[in-house]
């Protein structure tokens, strides 16, 4: 059955979504207050996070195509529409080059303004020749220019641990950034977009009248699609969604809130869904993995490996300042920042009285989509190892059978190679709880790709509730520990309580691990009454 709507999946051009009738959710009231408020603007949001559009959205404004926004909030609020000379700059283009190749990708987006407001010869630098084309502009229009700078810091992200080209690439982009400071006599407006803060880059250590609203309540929706827009403008696109898959309207809300929402920017944050992920989950009719795939790069896999990849599921709950996060990415002691500031952590929730934000991977999405990226890394098990492993745990969950799905949990253990973890961390007990521990989390959080997965974190904790249909199993691993001291935190915490009145059946699960055998050594399966279902000892 084809869509009703037609969505904007590989399109972020303002004018051609609205041309086409394609669908567009209408943040223009937004964007008026933030023109009218400000005269410099720096917005960070994760990538396919719609920062592109709202660029394009701005330059339609400041060009003043009137028609593009009838119908739109901003209609009832501009009265004058005055067009400005627009100087747009995509600097995603720069990326992955030498120094020399990114000075002319730079040259040749000036020249695109050059051809219209002229060059002199003069002008050498780049920065010399941005300098010019807007004294030019300005003389040649009577208007002052408006910039956009959108991905500010792509040239640069992928160089965080390569000092030299890194302080060579920052160099480059000094000399051209510091024009937006020396020229604000002639500037209407500026609004920049990145992912990260870089401190010794121009833009923030010299440009002091910059105004970061990455962390304002206000537009902690700006970019994406808040819960309000999802349950009114947007809603005649989630139940054509639901009619598509086969299940009501409610399950369509809580199936895209769980696989896409998550994401808060401020400590008053609007409820924000990832947009690319959400339009595409509709334009499919698939709930897929949608942004982790177009998402990831390979900077931040290759920055990862600069630190104990191991901890990255540690953070999944941390608490911290904002200091500890939200703050340049190049000299940060941890990957926490630059995991913050590219989507793959967000803000869970915020304490008024201590000042502190816990973060927390936002949704399934990218809770398994970094369990796939660091299993391979850590585990020395090949992607299709680990998706056999899964595919094999899920159907024996959905048939019922959990000691089949801790069979086949147990022979993939096996197979991890020995020197995975030193012997001087091996022979710490600690160590080799966090291992195991860091292993479950892992695996099932992977799992969630297939069964309804919920997995604490690794702090102190490796408790983990797997649901189908018919059955909930409510689990605990204990390393060097028994079944019985398993099962019986299961019964203390009541882990398994908040399900007793579902109608599913309930089971429970402890496991032990014993560490020089290296593997599961003993699971006991009982039903919710605590009767015996299944009793496997490896040891005897």
């Amino acid at each position: 059955m084809p869509n009703k709507f037609s969505y904007p999946v590989d399109i972020d051009q303002f004018e051609t979504i609205r041309r086409q009738g394609k669908v567009y959710v209408d943040k223009t009231d937004m964007i008026f207050n933030l023109v009218s408020n400000y005269s410099y603007v720096f917005l960070a949001r994760p990538r396919r996070f719609g920062k592109s559009l709202l660029c394009n959205t701005l330059h339609a404004y400041f060009d003043g195509k009137q028609e593009l926004f009838d119908g739109l909030k901003i209609a009832r609020l501009e009265k004058q529409w005055d067009k400005y000379p627009v100087f747009h700059f995509i600097m995603s283009g720069l990326k992955n080059c030498t120094i020399a190749e990114a000075k002319g990708k730079l040259e040749n987006l000036i020249h695109t303004y050059e051809m219209e407001f002229g060059r002199d010869e003069t002008e050498q630098t780049p920065g010399a020749r941005f300098r010019g084309l807007i004294h030019r502009a300005n003389k040649t229009t009577g208007k002052q220019v408006v910039i956009i700078l959108d991905e500010y810091d792509s040239p640069i992200t992928r160089l965080l641990h390569e000092h030299k080209n890194l302080n060579d690439m920052r160099n480059l982009l000094r000399e051209f950034y510091q024009v937006l400071k020396d020229e604000g006599a002639y500037i209407r407006f500026v609004f920049i977009t990145g992912i990260t803060k870089f401190s010794q880059l121009s833009i923030f250590s010299e440009l002091n009248n910059l105004n970061n609203i990455s962390m304002i309540d206000e537009y902690s929706g700006l970019c994406g699609i808040t819960q309000e827009e999802l349950d009114t403008v947007l809603r005649p696109c989630v139940e054509e969604f639901a009619q598509h898959i086969g299940v009501s309207t409610e399950r369509a809300y809580s199936l895209l809130k769980r696989q896409y929402d998550g994401y808060h920017f401020s400590d008053n944050s609007h409820d924000v869904y990832a947009p690319f992920s959400l339009l595409k989950c509709f334009n499919d009719k698939k709930p897929n993995d949608f942004w982790f795939e177009a998402g990831t790069s390979l900077s931040l896999l290759n920055y990862l490996e600069g630190f104990p990849i191991e901890n990255v599921p540690n953070y999944d709950g941390i608490k911290l300042s904002a200091t500890q996060f939200d703050i340049p990415c190049e000299d940060a002691a941890t990957p926490i920042p630059l995991l913050y500031q590219s989507g793959y952590l967000s803000i869970g929730s915020y304490n008024q009285h201590t000042r502190t934000y816990t973060l927390r991977f936002p949704n399934k999405e990218v809770r398994c989509g970094m369990a796939e990226c660091i299993m391979p890394i850590l585990l020395k098990r090949t992607s299709l190892d680990n998706d056999g492993l899964m595919i094999g745990m899920a159907e024996a969950i959905y048939e019922g059978n959990l000691s089949q799905a801790l069979l086949c949990l147990r022979a993939y253990i096996a197979g991890i190679p020995y020197d995975i973890i030193t012997k001087e961390e091996w022979d710490k007990k600690e160590g080799r709880e966090n291992f195991y521990k860091l292993l479950f989390y892992l695996v099932f959080s992977l799992l969630n790709t297939k069964v309804d997965v919920e997995v604490k974190s690794v702090l102190g904790r490796a408790d983990v509730v797997v649901q189908t249909d018919n059955d909930v199993f409510v689990m605990e691993l204990k390393v060097d520990d028994t079944v019985e001291t398993a099962l019986a935190q299961i019964d203390e915490k009541d882990y398994a309580i908040q399900w007793s009145a579902d109608g599913r059946k309930v089971t429970k699960c402890g496991v032990s691990i014993t560490s020089d055998k290296r593997n599961i050594t003993h699971w006991r399966i009982t039903d919710a009454d605590g009767n015996v279902i299944d009793d496997k000892n490896f040891k005897e």
